[in-house]
């Protein structure tokens, strides 16, 4: 299992504003979380994926299309894996794991 961040910015649609388009890819992750296919958690900078690789991967790859649905003409997509194969690993786990520790 996989732990992923990822960040998907449209550039040049005329505001600063991205709620809009997060909202849209949340849509989405949620259908996906209801399929069992991912878990997600929105955080004030990113969202976070958990789920098996290859299904992070197809599920970015829809992900990154939903700017351009939505009228962007150039997206910004970032992502960074954890991918632990000595155990598995939730992200609650990984939070855990510091706060024990304060």
């Amino acid at each position: 299992m996989a732990i992923a961040e990822i960040s998907i910015v449209p550039i040049g649609t005329g505001t600063t504003s991205v709620s809009h388009y997060v909202a849209e890819v949340h849509k989405m992750l949620k259908q996906f979380e209801n399929e069992g296919t991912i878990r997600y958690q929105l955080t004030p900078m990113s969202t976070i994926l958990e789920g098996e690789l290859e299904q992070i991967f197809k599920v970015l790859q829809q992900l990154h299309e939903i700017p351009f649905e939505k009228g962007a003409n150039r997206v910004l997509t970032t992502l960074k894996i954890d991918d632990r194969r000595d155990r598995k690993q939730k992200m609650e786990d990984k939070v855990k794991s510091v706060e024990v520790k304060l």
